[in-house]
């Protein structure tokens, strides 16, 4: 495992081929950036967009969180982090596509199964509860089509729902519910299973999920 020390090591290989081979691109991200994409992926270390995906700096505009949850739109007082960014992206930037990434072995969705966190204080479970209670829905349509069981596909099947749940708290934003109805923005769902590295593409039509081409 990685320490900050090797971390720093990286960097130093970082500034002498990445950066140093790439002066121009980096002069003109110094001017700005124009993604066309914006990904709303987990938090999780296992699945960063930009190497699943293998983008170069300035071309995803990446939000991540515990489980990869958008919460819906909502004008009540608070910092409303992910709302902040995905304003940001579509307003400011005006990306073309939101891509939502849900992934396998999700803790934060296998959390969300259970009620192991409920009541715990702040610090110590409770931010984490408060979060993820945004995939209660989720949980009741699991449940419905499972029953009480808790297996590897009771997961993956709370893992991709949680994903329907961030695209339609996505068009409870009427910039993003507009755009799309314009045919100016695209919302697409997906699913990185880690066990054998392949992306899954939601068909929002039939609710399935299969692998990308």
């Amino acid at each position: 495992m990685i320490d900050f020390a090797e971390m720093l090591a990286g960097y130093r290989r970082f500034r002498e081929t990445g950066w140093a081979q790439q002066r121009d691109r980096w002069d003109e991200l110094n001017e700005g950036q124009s993604p066309r994409v914006m990904v709303i992926a987990c938090s999780d270390s296992r699945v960063d967009p930009a190497q699943i995906f293998d983008t170069s700096p300035g071309e995803i505009f990446v939000v991540r969180n515990v489980a990869a949850l958008v919460p819906p739109f909502e004008t009540t007082p608070g910092r409303h982090g992910v709302s902040a960014a995905l304003e940001f992206a579509v307003q400011v930037l005006k990306v073309d596509e939101i891509l939502v990434m849900g992934h396998g072995k999700c803790g934060g969705c296998k959390a969300a199964l259970s009620a192991d966190l409920k009541g715990a204080p702040p610090g110590e479970g409770g931010f984490i509860h408060n979060w993820i209670e945004l995939l209660d829905e989720a949980r009741e349509t699991v449940v419905g089509r499972y029953g009480e069981r808790r297996d590897r596909e009771v997961e993956r099947a709370m893992e991709q729902e949680g994903v329907k749940v961030s695209l339609a708290n996505l068009r409870s934003f009427p910039c993003v519910r507009e755009k799309e109805k314009a045919g100016e923005l695209k919302l697409i769902g997906s699913f990185f299973a880690i066990a054998d590295g392949q992306l899954h593409i939601l068909d929002e039509a039939s609710g399935a999920f299969s692998p990308a081409a």
